[in-house]
C-alpha cells in the first residue's frame, strides 16, 4: 500500500540544503576516505534555521538497523502523548483471576524495576498480596488476555537464528520480563549445574554442556521442535553467564509463573490457565494495577536499544487507533509510522517501514528521514523528553564505552541512538555544541564506514563548532 503525500510538505523549506561550511565537509571527507559513495549517507541539521549544513546521498534509502527505533519512538510520541501510560490490570470475576495484557513491554522489565528500587518478582508479589488484602484463599481459572495486540508474535522477516536472542523476542500483549529466562552454567568439581531465573517448569532445560579444567568456556541456547525445551550446549571452565534467552507464549509463561507463585503464597489455584479474550460483562473486582509511562519505553528503546519496547509501541500505536483499541498488528503500525513520514515531507521512495526495532532486514530510511523526525521533534514542545531517551557518549546505552566518546571534549555532547545488523552501522542524534546543537544522521550500508569512522563523523561536528557547555 503506498501513502499518498500531502500536498504541502510541512518541512521541506526547513530542509532545503544550503552550502556546506568548508572545514566540516573537509573533515568529513578525510574520514570517510575512499568509501563508496553510495554506500553511505550523512545529514547535518541546524535544528533553530532548520538549515542543512552537510548533506551527502541523504535521500538515498538504505537499511537503517536499528536506528529505526528512533522514528518508532518519535511516533509513538506524536499519536499516544507524552502523558501515555501502559496499564495491566488484574481483576477478580466471580472465581476467575484475569490479568488483561496492556502490551505494556517493561512489565517485570529487570532494567526498568532496577532503576526504580524493585525486586526481582515484585509484579507476582503484589497480586498474591492484592488477593490476600481480599481474603481470597482458592481461585479457579487464570485468563491472560492478550487481545490488545494481534496474534503474530513473531516478524516474519527476522533471521530465524536470532529467534532465541533477547533482541528478537516475541511481541504479545501481555510481556513479562523482556520475554526472556537467563540462564547460567556452574562447574561444580566436574558437573555442570544450569540455573534458570525466574526459576520455573515452564521451560524444559536440555544440559549438554562440557565440563572443562582449562581453555576458554562459551555456551550457547538452542530452540528445539518442542516449544520451550532449551537445549544447552558448550564448554564451562568455572561460570558462563547469566544471558538471556528469549522463550516461547511469553503470556503463557507469565500465567504459568503466577500460578506457581501463588501456590507458594498459600492460595491455591484450582482451574486452567487460559490465554485468550475474556468476556468482562458484569462487575469485576480490581486486585492490582500496574502501569509503565511512556517515556520509561522511549529511554528503554533508545538508550538501551530494547527492540521488545519498539515494537509493542508500534503495535500500541495501531491498537489506540481502532475503535475497540485492540488487535494492533505490525501492518497498521507500519501505515502510521508512513504516515507521520509523509507529513513530514518525506517522499515515499525515502522510507520503507518493516518493523519498529530495525532488526529486519526490509527496513529502509533515508538520512533526510531522520533528519526530519528530529527536527519535528525538537520542534515540538517534547525534545527535552525526547532528548533524555538518547544513549549520552562516553556516560550511558549504547554509546557508553566508545573510547572516542569518553574524551573530555566530545564525553556527554554527542547524544544518540546507534544501529547494527550485518553489514549495516548507523547512527544519529545530535550533538551539543559551543553554537547550539545539531542534528545528525549517518547510515552505512555494506560495511562501507567503520563504527569508528561514524563515531568520528559526529565527532567532528563537535570540532567544527566547538564542545557544548
Amino acid at each position: 500500500m503506498f501513502l499518498k503525500r500531502p500536498l504541502v510538505a510541512l518541512l521541506v523549506n526547513a530542509l532545503l540544503c544550503g552550502p556546506a561550511p568548508a572545514d566540516l565537509a573537509e573533515r568529513i571527507a578525510g574520514i570517510v576516505g575512499s568509501a563508496r559513495p553510495s554506500d553511505y549517507a550523512v545529514q547535518v541539521v541546524e535544528p533553530k534555521s532548520g538549515k542543512v549544513v552537510y548533506s551527502h546521498n541523504a535521500k538515498a534509502a538504505l537499511i537503517p538497523a536499528s536506528n529505526m527505533k528512533l522514528i518508532t519512538t518519535a511516533a509513538a510520541l506524536k499519536y499516544l502523548g507524552p502523558l501515555f501510560e501502559y496499564k495491566t490490570s488484574v481483576t477478580l470475576w466471580g472465581n476467575t483471576l484475569v490479568v488483561a495484557g496492556s502490551g505494556d513491554p517493561l512489565l517485570g522489565d529487570r532494567a526498568a524495576d532496577a532503576r526504580y528500587g524493585r525486586e526481582d518478582g515484585w509484579i507476582l508479589a503484589a497480586i498474591a498480596q492484592g488477593l490476600e488484602e481480599r481474603e481470597i484463599q482458592e481461585i479457579n481459572d487464570i485468563v491472560v488476555d492478550t487481545t490488545v495486540f494481534d496474534d503474530e508474535r513473531v516478524h516474519p522477516n527476522w533471521p530465524p537464528s536470532d529467534l532465541n536472542r533477547w533482541y528478537a523476542c516475541e511481541v504479545c500483549g501481555l510481556n513479562y520480563n523482556a520475554n526472556c529466562i537467563q540462564i547460567t552454567t556452574d562447574n561444580r568439581a566436574g558437573r555442570i549445574a544450569i540455573s534458570v531465573q525466574p526459576q520455573t517448569s515452564f521451560v524444559e532445560i536440555v544440559n549438554e554442556v562440557q565440563a572443562i579444567t582449562s581453555g576458554e568456556g562459551a555456551v550457547g541456547a538452542y530452540r528445539n521442535r518442542q516449544p520451550n525445551r532449551i537445549t544447552i550446549r558448550g564448554k564451562c571452565k568455572d561460570r558462563q553467564g547469566p544471558f538471556d534467552v528469549a522463550i516461547e507464549k511469553p503470556a503463557a509463561m507469565f500465567g504459568f509463573l503466577l500460578a506457581e507463585h501463588l501456590v507458594r503464597a498459600g492460595i491455591a489455584v484450582r482451574g486452567r490457565l487460559v490465554e485468550g479474550a475474556f468476556d468482562r460483562t458484569g462487575a469485576g473486582v480490581e486486585v492490582v494495577q500496574f502501569t509503565t509511562p511512556l517515556v520509561d519505553c522511549l529511554h528503554r528503546a533508545n538508550k538501551d536499544s530494547l527492540g521488545l519496547a519498539a515494537e509493542a509501541l508500534l503495535k500500541t500505536m495501531a491498537a489506540e487507533n481502532n475503535i475497540d483499541k485492540k488487535n494492533g498488528s505490525w501492518q497498521q503500525g507500519r501505515q502510521l509510522i508512513g504516515q507521520y513520514l509523509c507529513d513530514l515531507g518525506v517522499a515515499a521512495e525515502e522510507f520503507k517501514i518493516d518493523d519498529g526495532s530495525g532488526l529486519s532486514s526490509e527496513n529502509r530510511l533515508s538520512a533526510h528521514s531522520l533528519a526530519a523526525v528530529l527536527l519535528d521533534v525538537y520542534r515540538s514542545g517534547n525534545w527535552e523528553l525526547y532528548r533524555t531517551s538518547l544513549a549520552v557518549g562516553g556516560e550511558d546505552g549504547t554509546v557508553e564505552h566508545y573510547l572516542k566518546f569518553k574524551e573530555a571534549k566530545y564525553r556527554a555532547n554527542i547524544l544518540g541512538k546507534t544501529g547494527y545488523i550485518t553489514g549495516v552501522r548507523s547512527f544519529s542524534g545530535v550533538c551539543l555544541t559551543d553554537e547550539g546543537p545539531y542534528l545528525f544522521s549517518i547510515l552505512s550500508n555494506r560495511s562501507s564506514l567503520s563504527r569508528n569512522a561514524i563515531n568520528q563523523i559526529a565527532a567532528a561536528i563537535i570540532d567544527e563548532y566547538g564542545a557544548g557547555d
